[in-house]
């Protein structure tokens, strides 16, 4: 990559962006342009919460015009529902707990938006935090940033090794501490914004009401697995995911959820205290993406079973459509549907969708 080389700039209107942004013009780039991407049900479900934005696009608005760079606007709204909430909804009717920023990513930030601007950029850069090696013109890895805990390759593992070559994250090497420091020190508008939380394509709406918008409620029994009591209602499994322990509604908890029977339209729990006999060491991975293409499988990896920096040591086996992994520890949290994400120490290998099921039999 060249200083004259032409990048489109993701630009959310947050600090972490806007520093990636200062970033890039320090190091010399002068041929950038970034891009707020309008995404959908911000304006659609506002009346359940509010709506971000504006606010996000005056923020974006201030760092482009404080360093000098264009700013467009790229409606990525009918890409939205059919690339990331038409999937997501269809993995929550079927019982399973779906990652819909790890597609949101593949297909919107990197897949969606690059084919618009494709013929006008070389690279896309953007404030996450993961660091990509550019080893030769055809072959780039995706590395862990150094705060654990901002690390987000857990969200970017289902990229491909096209959409890796294309890609620059400027504060990938920084803490959040750092980026911090360096937006004030530069005096960028959203320097003493908060993080924003929750799924990609909701801004704040609350995710309990988008799944209730679009799924309804089905009530149901909550029942303790361990004596098969009636301890409460639920209001459709489709809220629930495997290892919540908040919003049951139980008294004499905590409870954690171990299970679902969607048949009988049942919710299964476990008391803090009988929890850890439902974890579980072992599961399938279907779906699997391999950014740099499949390693040797004989020997161990790390694994990220969700965002954060907790990593789990374990092994893979190869199946006729897909992969077994057995951990070196149980975990109380694993839920169909989900990403299991897979390292060689920093280095990012990829990751899958997990399944209780064989892949042949899903």
């Amino acid at each position: 990559m060249s200083d004259s080389d032409s990048i489109g700039m993701l630009l959310s209107g947050g600090v972490d962006s806007a520093a990636a942004l200062k970033q890039l013009k320090l190091q010399g780039h002068q041929n950038v342009t970034a891009y707020y991407l309008k995404i959908w049900l911000e304006d659609e479900l506002s009346y359940m919460g509010e709506c971000p934005w504006e606010e996000d696009l005056n923020y974006a608005r201030g760092t482009c015009s404080l360093l000098g760079v264009p700013l467009e606007i790229v409606n990525l709204q009918t890409e939205y529902l059919e690339r990331v909430v038409d999937s997501a909804l269809t993995e929550l009717k079927h019982g399973c707990t779906p990652s819909p920023d790890i597609y949101c990513n593949e297909r919107i930030k990197f897949g969606a938006f690059y084919e618009k601007i494709h013929q006008e950029h070389h690279f896309i850069a953007s404030g996450h935090y993961a660091q990509v090696k550019h080893l030769s013109p055809q072959h780039a890895e995706l590395h862990r940033a150094p705060d654990p805990i901002k690390d987000q390759t857990y969200f970017l593992s289902n990229l491909s090794q096209s959409q890796m070559q294309k890609i620059i994250f400027p504060i990938g090497h920084f803490i959040k501490s750092e980026v911090r420091a360096f937006s004030k020190l530069h005096q960028l508008p959203p320097k003493d914004r908060k993080d924003s939380q929750g799924i990609c394509f909701l801004g704040k709406i609350p995710y309990r009401e988008f799944v209730k918008y679009h799924l309804g409620e089905q009530i149901g029994h909550i029942v303790d697995i361990d004596n098969g009591k009636i301890l409460g209602q639920h209001q459709g499994s489709w809220f629930h995911t495997i290892g919540q322990r908040k919003g049951l509604g139980l008294g004499q908890g905590p409870w954690f959820v171990v299970d679902k029977n969607l048949t009988d339209n049942i919710v299964y729990v476990a008391h803090a205290d009988y929890v850890n006999q439902y974890a579980k060491d072992n599961f399938y991975l279907r779906d699997v993406n391999w950014i740099n293409g499949e390693p040797n499988l004989n020997h161990h990896f790390l694994f990220k079973l969700r965002h954060g920096p907790e990593l789990i040591q374990g092994h893979l086996n190869k199946l006729e459509n897909g992969y077994h992994v057995i951990l070196e520890k149980k975990d109380t949290g694993l839920a169909p549907g989900q990403h299991a994400v897979i390292y060689n120490d920093t280095h990012c290998l990829g990751g899958g969708v997990i399944d209780w099921k064989t892949p042949s039999q899903v």
